[in-house]
């Protein structure tokens, strides 16, 4: 076994019986390194990605590969999940030399940390145009032998230029309120980029994979709710069927999967994400709210069955993910064939239960079947007794791996996609379960804290970043502050209690003090509090998750709003003041930042929206209900 035994993460865990001799990300690897005079190899990935199973199969399982890292290279893994930091600077790194990312992410790079090179999945030898991952470490190790300095320069090149953008980016961003032209003119630039790149006939954006991408959905329905334009209802509708009806949705036991490979929304890519599942909750929940439709309530109603059934730890939080793959397949856990199904509910209920979800004898997916209702004009389930009997006898047929991990940022989401599901459907279970996630969270903050630095509980002002089987991972980081106090936010809009409201302020506070840029706008990805890495980045696309500014953006909107509602005392006002300050240049920095691409950015213009928008914002606080003035036209 190498030195992962020793860690906690079930991605790393499930490298600690390879031939490589896997370091954890930390100063022995890197020390061993400037020792031996040896390059470092990162590999970054998580548990239930696919393609990280299929190098980890073919490369780092394979006894020739193994030597020769482990003759020549030092060899780190990390886990994505456990340590985002250290994945989103690798992750620029890679996509400004290939134009792309994905994992698992290939670096190569100093004792320094300086890479040098970057991709994403290598099978073990060359073909179809593909080199090979034994050839490109030989090539390197031979490239480190005799050209050391071209590599060192490209090191440093590619850290400048990383640097560079981050500057310029700031250095042209108008340190200003965004005012109702300019930030209208950006609301309106991101409606019709993503009018442009809508699939009328099958729902979503663009081109294959087709992402779920729930902010997007939130946008046109907030949009949709302010201009009455049924357009922009339809297009999030159609998106949500679509979705629900075809293989992105698992019709057996509930939950989304990550994203389409088709433009169909029929075969996914099958791993299962909680902040995926959060973000859909929202939206379905928001398109209840809108049109009354049943069919959005029972997709809530399964994803959170899912949720409860399958990822909960016991304690109130929620696991991070379960896999795509099962005995080496990919979707091999939820795909059937006719035969089987057939078996499982006898002749007459098999052959409607097969009718209804499309199911034939030659398969829709490699010989096998994903259940779906795309040739449903009505996307209606079947009777539960049938879907309860499949799901037991997928349950027992082999193994499904989750990773445990309770990841802080994702949980935080999960709280407020629950919060607001009790407000749009008036349904307290969902309140409930968002109340027992936040305190489950925050207590094991406090333990962590406490037993780290001897204080008592109640006075942290840390968050982790992971934490599983009483191991805490990582001092938080900019996302795990910014859907915290999201979270404590929507449940202080759903209960109207204090509590919630108090501990919003003191995380937004320490989240000011420890990531915002004061003087430019923009928060940091990391603090003083955290490792130091090579770049820090202030990360501003809203990609399969909403970035942490777009999410602080939001977070300050509300913080400003409910501190000036009633005015309870000094220090609100003060509060109030400060919130108000980092609004206005958080404001400023990502209208300029996202003016060339207004879609990439959906969830800052939800917030961009509130904060143009004041008097739609109503609030209830102290007794005083009512519209907040303030915003963009305050002062």
């Amino acid at each position: 076994m190498n030195a992962l035994q020793y860690e906690t993460s079930p991605y790393l865990l499930q490298h600690a019986n390879n031939p490589v001799d896997w370091f954890p990300w930390g100063e022995a690897a890197f020390e061993k390194a400037r020792k031996e005079d040896k390059p470092i190899f990162l590999s970054i990935g998580y548990s239930t990605c696919h393609w990280c199973h299929v190098m980890a199969e073919e490369s780092f399982e394979d006894q020739q590969v193994a030597k020769f890292l482990n003759e020549h290279f030092v060899s780190i893994k990390v886990d994505r999940e456990e340590r985002p930091d250290i994945d989103g600077v690798y992750m620029a790194v890679c996509q400004a030399l290939t134009g792309s990312g994905g994992w698992p992410m290939t670096i190569f790079m100093d004792a320094e940390q300086r890479p040098f090179f970057a991709g994403t999945y290598y099978p073990k030898e060359s073909a179809m145009g593909m080199v090979g991952f034994l050839e490109l470490i030989q090539a390197i190790d031979r490239t480190w032998k005799s050209k050391r300095n071209a590599l060192t320069h490209a090191a440093e090149q590619i850290l400048k230029e990383l640097q560079h953008s981050h500057e310029t980016d700031e250095i042209n961003s108008e340190m200003k309120a965004a005012g109702q032209n300019s930030g209208q003119a950006v609301i309106k630039g991101g409606i019709l980029q993503l009018k442009q790149t809508y699939d009328s006939v099958h729902g979503g954006f663009g081109r294959t994979p087709k992402f779920p991408s729930g902010h997007n959905l939130l946008f046109l329905m907030d949009q949709y709710g302010r201009s009455g334009d049924k357009d922009l209802l339809a297009m999030a509708e159609k998106t949500l069927l679509q979705m629900y009806k075809g293989g992105l949705f698992d019709h057996v036991g509930g939950g989304f999967s990550r994203y389409s490979t088709d433009q169909f929304f029929l075969a996914p890519h099958f791993e299962k994400m909680v902040y995926d599942n959060a973000l859909l909750l929202r939206c379905y929940g928001t398109a209840y709210a809108l049109t009354k439709k049943q069919v959005y309530k029972q997709v809530i109603e399964r994803t959170v069955g899912w949720m409860q059934q399958e990822m909960t730890s016991g304690g109130g939080g929620f696991y991070s993910s379960q896999d795509a793959d099962s005995q080496g397949e990919e979707g091999k856990f939820y795909t059937f064939t006719a035969v089987e199904l057939l078996e499982v509910l006898g002749p007459q209920d098999g052959k409607r239960f097969l009718s209804h979800y499309g199911v034939t004898e030659d398969g829709n997916f490699e010989g096998k079947n994903i259940l779906n209702l795309l040739g449903h004009e009505e996307a209606e389930e079947i009777e539960q007794e049938l879907l309860c009997k499949v799901y037991q006898y997928r349950k027992n047929r082999f193994p499904l791996h989750t990773d445990d991990k309770i990841l802080m940022a994702w949980n935080g989401m999960a709280v407020w996609a629950l919060a607001g599901l009790s407000q749009q459907l008036g349904d307290k279970q969902y309140l409930n379960m968002a109340k027992d996630c936040m305190t489950f969270l925050l207590n094991k903050a406090e333990s962590m804290d406490a037993g780290q630095k001897g204080k008592p509980a109640g006075l942290s002002e840390n968050l982790f970043v992971s934490y599983r089987r009483g191991a805490y991972k990582g001092v938080g980081l900019l996302d795990d502050y910014a859907w915290i106090i999201c979270g404590l936010l929507a449940l202080y809009e759903a209960t109207s209690k204090e509590e919630y409201l108090k501990k919003a302020v003191k995380y937004g506070k320490t989240a000011l003090k420890r990531f915002f840029d004061e003087e430019k706008g923009g928060f940091f990805q990391w603090g003083k509090e955290n490792e130091t890495l090579i770049l820090n980045q202030k990360e501003i696309y809203d990609g399969a998750m909403p970035s942490g500014n777009s999410v602080m953006a939001w977070n300050l909107v509300r913080l400003c709003r409910y501190l000036d509602m009633g005015k309870a005392n000094k220090s609100d006002e003060e509060n109030g003041k400060l919130f108000f300050t980092a609004a206005e240049k958080q404001f400023g920095y990502l209208c300029q930042a996202c003016k060339a691409y207004p879609a990439g950015h959906t969830f800052f213009l939800l917030a961009l929206s509130d904060w143009l928008h004041p008097d739609s914002f109503f609030v209830c606080r102290g007794g005083i209900c009512g519209p907040v003035k303030g915003g963009a036209e305050r002062g």
